[in-house]
């Protein structure tokens, strides 16, 4: 009888590539090896002292430890609304604009519950980080995906954008009902102008649909880039949500704590799933979030300038060995194209290659989609000696290919 149950949801999940790739990875240290790990935007950095030192003072607090607000604590998603207003002078109001999550992925997955029906077509450029499009897929939604271009410099070509978007309207039945994009974007790195915003309000407002931005890498930028925000355009809250995470900006990945703003109706309904979900996240743990956001932001400096010098560490050295890369202007990554000596490989098959033989782990770009499959995403969590051992470990590997192709 047993064997006859059918879990259809969970059957409309592939196999998770980036697990795969953590069983090779621990079975190959398993073995011994040394692997130098770029696979997983992990942050290596320690939580700022101010943040873990208010969580400590909070929990030792007794009245903290019982069940806390699901959408956030007041304070919270007051910090959440004051850090808008500083950064991009939106106003947010606390109470029915603002949502604490459990981190990106809850959130995403509790939104897309909240707002989906059967059938709902939902957009979402490829490739993408993948629970932008499964939380939907889960969800009872049939995403519509087209390929994200940008240049060599990694900037969005917007014009091509709104083409392509333009031409899933025409072909789409029934239209589509939301319109997912991420930028700084994860994989790619790509970004956009504050104008590609502009422009999104607008043509959503024209043909009704809603915008779901996640800017999650949004401090994380170099070179005077600043990240815009789709909450910045006029209007904006008639049409969109944004979410944000701590995890990076604040080395705060293991704690859980993100948030979505904007547009009430959607805000609303996220609240309302998550007080049937969860009593969210501990309450210390809200607190030192809050900490975070209306404390002083030269750690999130600091951890930005810690990446923007591993980027240039890490191109230096692989530039060196015939891995050719460009730097990009924000997130913690990089999108590198496959060598073209490998590229024959495809990417999965080239990352468990280059884990296997050169113990350097790195993210397929399969993972994130049909059109990343030229590609591996390279997470700058090592240290300026591992990139420095990954090259030479990378160097002798493609010497192999190398001596193949001639």
């Amino acid at each position: 009888m047993f064997d006859e149950i059918q879990f259809d949801r969970i059957k409309k999940l592939p196999k998770y590539v980036f697990a795969e790739v953590n069983e090779l990875k621990m079975a190959e240290r398993r073995n011994g090896a040394d692997v130098i790990d770029f696979s997983m935007g992990n942050p290596d950095g320690d939580t700022p002292e101010h943040i873990r030192e208010k969580l400590i003072e909070s929990a030792q607090k007794t009245k903290t430890h019982g069940y806390a607000a699901s959408k956030g604590i007041p304070k919270l998603l007051s910090a959440i609304s004051d850090w808008y207003k500083r950064r991009y002078d939106c106003d947010l109001d606390p109470s029915t604009e603002c949502v604490a999550t459990i981190g990106s992925k809850e959130g995403y997955t509790s939104l897309a519950y909240a707002i989906t029906n059967a059938g709902d077509v939902i957009v979402v450029p490829d490739p993408t980080y993948p629970i932008h499009s499964y939380s939907f897929i889960l969800a009872g939604g049939n995403v519509v995906k087209f390929a994200l271009k940008f240049d060599e410099d990694y900037k969005v070509d917007e014009d091509q954008f709104f083409i392509d978007l333009e031409k899933v309207f025409k072909e789409s039945t029934p239209k589509p009902k939301y319109v997912l994009v991420n930028f700084p974007h994860n994989p790619t790195t790509a970004t956009v102008t504050p104008e590609f915003y502009v422009r999104l309000v607008a043509m959503a407002k024209e043909k009704r649909f809603y915008v779901i931005s996640d800017i999650a890498y949004g401090d994380i930028s170099f070179g005077g880039y600043k990240t815009p925000s789709i909450m910045s355009v006029p209007g904006a809250k008639d049409v969109a949500v944004e979410s944000f995470t701590l995890s990076k900006s604040y080395n705060m990945a293991g704690w859980r704590v993100g948030f979505f703003v904007g547009n009430k109706k959607l805000i609303g309904a996220l609240q309302k799933i998550k007080s049937w979900l969860d009593y969210g996240m501990f309450t210390p743990i809200q607190v030192a979030a809050t900490v975070a956001l209306n404390g002083d932001q030269q750690c999130v400096q600091d951890i930005t300038d810690k990446y923007e010098h591993r980027q240039d560490v890490f191109l230096e050295a692989f530039n060196k060995i015939g891995w050719p890369m460009r730097k990009n202007q924000a997130s913690m990554f990089i999108w590198a194209k496959i060598p073209a000596c490998a590229m024959h490989l495809g990417s999965f098959e080239f990352s468990k290659r280059l884990l296997k033989e050169a113990h350097v782990a790195v993210a397929p770009g399969i993972g994130f989609g049909e059109y990343g499959d030229e590609y591996v995403r390279i997470a700058l969590i090592e240290n300026d000696n591992r990139i420095r051992q990954a090259a030479r470990n990378v160097k002798d590997f493609l010497k192999q290919f190398e001596t193949e192709n001639k």
